[in-house]
């Protein structure tokens, strides 16, 4: 682990405040990142065998959770944001996210109304064995099931079930009855 802890702070910038928590599972690969969590009451874990290159990671507000599942690889320009207060973002086991996917459980900002606050921050739930490709956007509130895939430059709006496929702004389904695989058959 310490070895792990010099190696990490030589490729990422990792930058977390007193009082919150990181867990590394073993195995786990994390180059080029930019890791930001601050607030308090907050805990980040990779699994083992998580693998990560270029993402930028955020946990902003308090007793907030974000865990990154077993043998998940996330490409270049993911960015993962878990803000507000006691908001959680799960990623399943073996999920892999193209570049340039956005994860947000908040606007980032308030959208008042009468004096109400009309937009708060919801949780995601990505299952097992998710594909998300290049470009996607999954909004708060937004749970993906497992062995789904969502296809490029899609925004997810809305949750959607196990062995899906959906597309589009905002994502559609567009097949069911699917199951996705990493590897190629020629």
């Amino acid at each position: 682990m310490a070895n792990f802890s010099l190696l990490a702070r030589l490729r990422n910038k990792i930058r977390i405040n007193s009082g919150n928590t990181l867990e590394i599972g073993q195995n786990t690969r994390i180059r080029y990142c930019d890791i930001h969590v601050t607030g308090s009451g907050n805990k980040l874990v990779f699994k083992d065998g998580a693998n990560l290159k270029g993402v930028c990671i955020e946990l902003d507000g308090n007793n907030c959770t974000l865990v990154i599942g077993k043998d998940c690889v996330i490409g270049e320009n993911c960015f993962i944001s878990c803000r507000e207060r006691g908001t959680q973002l799960t990623i399943g086991d073996n999920c892999m996210f193209s570049r340039n996917v956005k994860v947000m459980t908040s606007d980032g900002h308030n959208i008042v109304k009468r004096g109400q606050r009309i937009n708060p921050a919801k949780n995601i739930y990505i299952g097992d064995n998710v594909w998300l490709a290049d470009n996607v956007t999954v909004l708060k509130g937004a749970c993906i099931g497992s062995n789904s895939v969502i296809g490029i430059n899609s925004t997810l709006t809305k949750s959607v079930g196990d062995n899906v496929v959906a597309v589009g702004s905002p994502a559609q389904i567009i097949q069911s009855d699917i199951r996705w695989q990493n590897e190629l058959t020629y």
